[in-house]
C-alpha cells in the first residue's frame, strides 16, 4: 500500500508536534508494509529521502494568515497522487482542500483534525463553506483524543466518520542521556527544575506561566523558539524573574537530558489551538508529573487530574501558582503523579499502538 501525506510543513523545515505525528506514522507504518511519501511546500524544493519515507516539496509562492500557498504543488500533488493507493491529509490547512477539489484526485482519503481554528475568526466566515465541503467529501476523520471530540463543535457534525486514534511516541527512538549533557544542565540550571518544551506562540500560555512564577522560587527552564519570544522576554524582564531561563531551541541530546533531570513538565497553554500537546506525551515517557490547564482538547486526555499531575483553569495565574507550589513542596506527590505518567502512557500513547489503529484504518478504507 502506498500512502500520500498532504500538510503545509514537515522536518527538517519545521519541527512542530504535527510534524512530529506524521513522521512516527510513515517511520511506523512502513514495518506493517506500507510505503508513505509527505509533500509539503517549501522555499527548498529538494526531496529528503529519511530512509523509510521521502519529504517532497513543492515551491512556496505566498504565505496567508498562516496558511502557504504553491502554485506547482497542484501538478505534484496530482503526479504523486496518482501513485498513492490513499491521500492522507492533515487539518487545518485550507490550501489543501483547494487542492483536493482542483486536482480532482479520486482516491480514498482520511483527513486527520489536529485543531479548530481559533484565530482567524473573520478568515474563517470566508472559509467555512469550502471546509464543510471538504470535510464531507473524505472518507474519515481522525480525532486525536475523544476529548477534542467532544468539544468540537466541526467534529460533532461528522460524528459518524470520525474515528479517535491518540497520538503516540516511539519511545525507542529517544536515546538513552549523555552524562556529558546532564552535567552540562546540572550545572547550568541545578537539580530542581520545571521544564516547558515548545514552540514559543500565542497560544502556548506562557505569559501566564510569567505572571504566576512572581512571588515564588520556583525556577523554571523554557526550551524552544517562536513569534512571542520577545514578548516573554520583556515580561521576565519586567517582572525582575531572575529565576526563569530562556535556553532556546536544543539538541536533541539536550532535551533528553532536560527531560531527565526536570521535576515536572509545564504546560501552560490558555487557548483551544492546542489540541493535543507532544511535549506532554514526552513527560509522561520521561515519568514526569505535569502540569497543565483545562482548555477541552486532549491535554486532559494525557495529564489526568490528580492521576498523572495537576489542571487547572485556563489563564488563571494564581491557579497555576498553587498548582506549581504544591509540586515544588511535595517530593511524595511527584513520585506517585510520575509513576502513574508513565503507566498511562504505555497504557495510551505509544506509536506502536497509533500506528496499528492508522493502518488498520488505511486498509479498511482501501479495500
Amino acid at each position: 500500500m502506498r500512502v500520500l501525506h498532504f500538510y503545509k510543513t514537515y522536518k527538517p523545515d519545521s519541527m512542530g508536534g504535527v510534524e512530529e505525528l506524521i513522521g512516527q506514522i510513515c517511520s511506523g507504518a512502513a514495518r506493517h508494509g506500507v510505503t508513505s511519501e509527505v509533500l509539503t511546500v517549501s522555499k527548498d524544493t529538494t526531496t529528503i529521502d529519511f530512509g523509510d519515507h521521502l519529504h517532497h516539496r513543492a515551491k512556496l509562492d505566498i504565505e496567508i494568515a498562516s496558511s502557504a500557498f504553491s502554485m506547482a504543488a497542484f501538478k505534484k500533488f496530482s503526479r504523486l497522487a496518482a501513485h498513492a493507493d490513499l491521500i492522507h491529509y492533515h487539518y487545518p490547512w485550507p490550501f489543501a482542500d483547494i487542492v483536493h477539489f482542483a486536482t480532482g484526485v479520486d482516491k480514498p482519503s482520511v483527513v486527520t483534525y489536529h485543531s479548530d481554528i481559533i484565530r482567524q475568526k473573520v478568515l474563517l466566515q470566508v472559509y467555512k463553506p469550502l471546509r464543510d465541503r471538504f470535510l464531507s467529501s473524505v472518507d474519515a476523520i481522525v480525532a486525536t483524543s475523544p476529548n477534542y471530540l467532544a468539544t468540537s463543535d466541526v467534529l460533532q457534525r461528522y460524528r459518524d466518520k470520525v474515528e479517535v486514534i491518540p497520538i503516540g511516541l516511539d519511545s525507542d527512538s529517544y536515546a538513552p542521556p549523555r552524562e556529558d549533557r546532564l552535567r552540562y544542565w546540572r550545572e547550568r540550571v541545578g537539580d530542581k527544575f520545571f521544564l516547558f518544551v515548545g514552540n514559543l506562540r500565542y497560544y502556548k500560555g506562557l505569559h501566564v506561566l510569567l505572571d504566576a512564577l512572581q512571588r515564588t522560587e520556583v525556577r523554571v527552564v523554557i526550551v524552544g523558539a517562536g513569534p512571542v519570544e520577545r514578548e516573554l522576554r520583556a515580561q521576565a524582564a519586567r517582572l525582575a524573574l531572575a529565576h526563569v531561563d530562556f535556553v532556546g531551541p536544543v539538541a536533541d541530546d539536550d532535551k533528553i537530558a532536560l527531560l531527565t533531570l526536570c521535576r515536572a513538565l509545564m504546560f501552560p497553554s490558555h487557548l483551544r489551538s492546542e489540541a493535543f500537546g507532544i511535549s506532554l506525551l514526552e513527560g509522561a515517557m520521561f515519568g514526569k508529573p505535569m502540569i497543565s490547564t483545562e482548555i477541552g482538547t486532549g491535554t486532559s486526555y494525557v495529564n489526568v487530574n490528580g492521576e498523572t499531575g495537576l489542571v487547572v483553569p485556563p489563564s488563571d495565574p494564581a491557579a497555576l501558582r498553587d498548582a506549581m507550589q504544591r509540586l515544588w513542596d511535595d517530593d511524595a506527590m511527584v513520585t506517585e503523579f510520575g509513576i502513574a505518567a508513565a503507566k498511562r502512557f504505555t497504557a495510551n500513547f505509544t506509536a506502536d499502538k497509533m500506528v496499528r489503529s492508522y493502518v488498520d484504518l488505511y486498509e479498511k478504507l482501501v479495500s
